[in-house]
């Protein structure tokens, strides 16, 4: 075989290879639709200057407790340390936003809990874990001989990032990522792949513009700058992920908001493009869409158990629960069920339930 032809039958190869690729592409695409995915894109082992990014914010001490945050050395931004082999990151998009829904008025309701959006439901996390297992089944089927490894909040994936560059949209000021045809109220999930499938563009357009209500209007105050949060203050961190005390001075600031917070979605203007989920799975449970902090507060540690069974709530704790509604009912109205709610956890056996329900119950000028 002369060079020329043994050069042209190696281009040809290459030629068919890459064809095939594209089209399982599109075959992935077609499958990921069919188990929920409302949106897949294609991006290399690289975060790029997300990792950068990262350090900053560690650095800053901005994680807070959030220690896991700074643990597995390079894994969380180096795909490939995680998951050696890795050449490709499948990144994909769920909507979660159920009808109907009003969380405007659920926050104006202050004698009422307000649930952030995503946990209203079960737990996000088993249903996309499943659905992104089924879909890396079917590509190791179709494309034999690579290792495929499916993540949803499970590992250190700087997923936000990884979203970001497989053209999922751009990550905004409040640090979401938001797609100008579908808001942010979406979940993330992650493959990592050792197939060399051809990758999408990234999504480089910023279309935050001069917008900067998400900054301006997060009730704590916790963004330090665009892109730079300070989970220290943030709501979601003091409701979830915080296992001591609420500092007493962002106490008044958090309203009625008892589990996460969507304040910094809810004012921003592409959200107005959010798609809504048919899954049943995410519609709200328990009434917890539109219930009564001092009805939520009387429940006992078994009903609590019973009625988070499979839900991101369960996160919190018991403790914690009521240390959260403990908070809203001091922000709430001075009402007879809010002060009898509150007086009924007054001997609670935890030292940190006690204090915070000192706390309200001084609100309503009721000090011990």
């Amino acid at each position: 075989m002369t060079a020329s032809l043994a050069t042209s039958t190696t281009c040809a190869k290459n030629s068919d290879q890459t064809a095939n690729l594209q089209a399982l592409v599109q075959q992935i695409r077609d499958w990921a639709q069919e188990l929920g995915f409302a949106d897949l894109g294609i991006t290399s082992a690289d975060t790029g200057e997300h990792a950068q990014r990262l350090q900053h914010w560690l650095e800053q001490g901005y994680h807070g407790t959030m220690d896991y945050m700074a643990n597995h050395g390079d894994k969380r931004y180096t795909p490939a340390s995680l998951v050696p082999g890795t050449a490709r990151v499948i990144s994909v998009r769920m909507d979660y936003l159920t009808l109907p829904d009003n969380p405007e008025q659920a926050l104006r309701n202050r004698e009422n809990a307000y649930i952030s959006r995503y946990t209203l439901g079960r737990d996000y996390h088993k249903l996309m874990r499943k659905r992104l297992a089924q879909l890396a089944k079917r590509i190791d089927s179709a494309l034999e001989g690579h290792q495929h490894r499916a993540f949803v909040d499970s590992a250190p994936v700087l997923e936000r990032a990884l979203a970001q560059r497989a053209g999922l949209g751009w990550i905004g000021k409040n640090n979401m990522v938001i797609h100008p045809k579908a808001g942010s109220f979406f979940f993330l999930g992650e493959i990592y792949t050792s197939a060399p499938l051809p990758i999408d563009a990234p999504f480089t357009t910023d279309h935050c513009g001069s917008c900067s209500a998400c900054l301006q209007l997060c009730p704590t105050n916790a963004f330090v700058d665009a892109h730079m949060l300070d989970a220290r203050r943030c709501i979601s961190y003091l409701t979830i992920e915080l296992k001591e005390s609420i500092p007493e001075e962002l106490r008044p600031l958090m309203g009625n908001r008892v589990f996460g917070c969507d304040d910094c979605q809810l004012v921003c203007p592409w959200n107005k493009f959010s798609k809504h989920s048919e899954e049943d799975d995410f519609k709200p449970r328990h009434g917890l869409d539109n219930t009564s902090l001092a009805a939520l507060m009387m429940w006992s540690e078994e009903q609590f158990l019973q009625r988070t069974e499979g839900s991101a709530i369960r996160r919190t704790g018991y403790h914690g629960w009521l240390r959260n509604l403990a908070v809203g009912l001091g922000n709430a109205p001075t009402t007879i069920p809010v002060l009898e709610a509150l007086r009924a956890r007054q001997d609670y056996p935890s030292e940190m339930v006690r204090e915070h329900v000192e706390w309200a119950l001084a609100q309503h000028g009721l000090a011990l």
